[in-house]
């Protein structure tokens, strides 16, 4: 696999500038999007007088611009300068909507033909029961373009293909503006204007296309290719990079290639790259994703970008709109500036679910993910909970109730068996997501949940810092138990770490590493923990910890302040840890970065789960203790 090699720190202001001055056609199926809020009901329904069927009615609706209408959305959106809509629409309700909607957005609607008199405006109408999302209903389904139809849009297409800098065809259902025969005529003109680029996302007919640039998603270019998967198998990153390469050695152009969560492959003239997927911790709605995609990647490219820079553009701005629920979001340069131009990325998922693939050391349980050569390791970062300490083990068995309790509020006791059943697995699945950054942070996140699941009116829900004072109350008193066993010496410090923790700490001591604990708990608290645990003199004050504010971030801070103040390169640093704050933002200044992934019940083994977290956060290496401590420092070549 060829790599093009780490973008500049400005990458992301660039390709966005890249984007204000370009103009851009869409051709295909314009959609909407209708959502349905249906009221809950209770008792036995109202039926219908005439019918006596039940009724179901519906509280709140809205519709979004959807399949073309979504691309066109996310163009405008971007910033493009100028959108010019080409396609079909029905002399209907939707479709006066539909235009209503584009012309909002300044979009030129003049190649939106309503003259088939036959013709539906595309519609997927989205009926909700609360969180769940029932049977949809299709319009347009049965549609056929006439061949006066064809000649039309294909003289609205001429006419622009020469004015703009890119045309995006989008072709979302076989009954649309796409059969075979406009195809032909799109390919005629395609050959025509040598100079406009022309990006092609088809979910039906990807190969009836010529001489333009392909988006497809992993299914559908192993279906070009002529190895088609069933629909709940997921081809692998090794196939996708294999498929992405024939698929451009047979178009002769830029090929990309979505996995959904596990990013985008490109293949170009330089090789193929593959850009990971992004960390996402909420709740997420992946409808309107590859919309997101296929137009941020083309205004990037019209704008200037080369096809990796588009990737990662389109891959951060896909991570945005699937956090928007219930819409066919878009993104804008402002919120894609706020992810950054090194968001959290999610390594190697095949390998983080897939222990048998793991490359050991010879003779220890030490795994290798990413072999580091000539480390001068100066100074060493170490996260507390989980890496060294155990005092805080069970720390989740106190934030799960907790967390349920506030979601369902009055309802905690008499809640339905589903309702419960659901908010337990939404608590379980963000504590995991959500492990190792600051307790603040995840608290927002508490925040987050209590209002999607309703159950508390808006005026009893508390504020972060409130909810974070009844998990930490609750949390304090296990730590405080538990540290006055060590002041009885009931129990000993070594009853508390991982295994070889303080060796490892001294060791590092003996070979001149300077030694920082941060943690994402209170650091007067950490503090107190690590003076019980006997070993805060290694690291002689530098120990730091939230405080209070959700912008500062301990972790983070620490590093970047280890960078500045001594200018530090990748090979001088060394972070442990259990979470992937750290090991993320490590890999961001490409220091070394070891996974201890330890079982904290024994304090000593592994705990699969996570493994699999610091695997996707990053983590050049995997330990599951400190037992095997010759051995870690022979691979970090600070062997005597």
């Amino acid at each position: 696999m060829v790599q093009h090699g780490s973008p500049g720190t400005n990458w992301l202001d660039t390709a966005l500038a890249g984007i204000a001055g370009t103009r851009m056609v869409v051709f295909g199926d314009f959609c909407l999007d209708a959502y349905w809020l249906l009221e809950s009901e209770t008792g036995a329904p109202e039926r219908s007088v005439e019918t006596n069927l039940p009724l179901r009615r519906i509280r709140r609706q809205h519709y979004s611009l959807g399949a073309a209408g979504n691309v066109v959305a996310n163009l405008v959106d971007l910033g493009v300068k100028q959108v010019w809509a080409v396609g079909v629409v029905g002399r209907d309700l939707f479709g006066h909507e539909m235009i209503s909607q584009l012309q909002a957005r300044g979009v030129d609607t003049t190649g939106l033909l309503n003259t088939q008199m036959d013709w539906q405006t595309l519609v997927y109408a989205k009926p909700y029961a609360g969180e769940e999302e029932l049977n949809r209903f299709d319009f347009g389904a049965f549609n056929q373009l006439q061949p006066e139809t064809i000649r039309a849009l294909a003289a609205q297409l001429e006419h622009l293909a020469g004015a703009c800098d890119a045309v995006i065809l989008n072709q979302q259902i076989p009954a649309g503006c796409s059969p075979p025969a406009m195809i032909a005529e799109l390919n005629r003109i395609i050959a025509a204007h040598p100079q406009t680029r022309f990006i092609v996302d088809s979910r039906h007919r990807p190969a009836q296309y010529r001489g333009a640039v392909l988006k497809l998603n992993a299914h559908e270019a192993a279906a070009l290719v002529g190895e088609p998967h069933a629909l709940e198998e997921r081809p692998s990153a090794a196939q996708v990079r294999r498929y992405a390469q024939m698929i451009r050695e047979r178009t002769g152009r830029a090929v990309f290639v979505t996995r959904g969560d596990r990013g985008i492959v490109v293949a170009d003239g330089a090789g193929v790259e593959e850009v990971p997927g992004i960390q996402i911790v909420q709740a997420v709605d992946t409808v309107g994703a590859g919309d997101t995609v296929v137009a941020s990647l083309t205004a990037a490219l019209a704008g200037g970008s080369d096809p990796p820079t588009a990737a990662r553009l389109a891959n951060i701005a896909a991570s945005i709109t699937v956090r928007k629920l219930r819409t066919t979001g878009t993104a804008t340069p402002e919120e894609i500036r706020s992810v950054g131009a090194a968001p959290d990325y999610v390594y190697l998922p095949e390998l983080a679910e897939d222990p048998r693939r793991a490359n050991y050391c010879p003779g220890t349980e030490i795994e290798i993910i990413c072999e580091r050569r000539n480390l001068r390791l100066r100074h060493a970062i170490f996260d507390h909970d989980g890496t060294l300490s155990t005092l805080r083990q069970g720390w989740e068995q106190i934030m799960e109730p907790m967390m349920v309790r506030a979601i369902l509020g009055a309802r905690y006791q008499d809640a339905e068996e589903s309702l419960y059943r659901k908010v337990l697995d939404a608590v379980r699945q963000f504590i995991d997501q959500t492990t190792g950054i600051q307790t603040l942070v995840q608290m927002h996140g508490l925040v987050d949940l209590v209002r999607r699941f309703g159950c508390v009116p808006s005026a009893e829900i508390l504020d972060p810092p409130s909810y974070k004072k009844i998990y930490n109350d609750a949390l304090l008193a296990m730590v405080s138990q538990r540290i006055e066993k060590l002041r009885r010496g009931e129990l000993s410090p070594a009853d508390f770490q991982i295994t070889n923790a303080a060796p490892l700490l001294q060791a590092l001591r003996e070979r001149s590493v300077k030694l920082y604990l941060a943690s994402g708990t209170d650091v007067a608290d950490v503090r107190a923990e690590a003076q019980a645990m006997g070993y805060a003199d290694c690291f002689e004050g530098r120990i730091f910890g939230a405080v209070g504010d959700i912008k500062v971030e301990a972790k983070k801070i620490v590093l970047e302040r280890l960078i500045r103040e001594h200018g530090l390169a990748g090979a001088e640093l060394v972070t442990f840890g259990d979470g992937p704050v750290e090991i993320r933002e490590t890999r961001k200044c490409h220091g070394v970065t070891v996974g201890v992934a330890s079982d904290e019940i024994r304090r000593w083994g592994l705990n699969p789960a996570k493994r699999t977290r610091l695997i996707r956060a990053g983590a050049d290496m995997i330990v599951p203790d400190f037992s095997q401590l010759p051995a870690l420092l022979r691979v970090l070549q600070l062997s005597p």
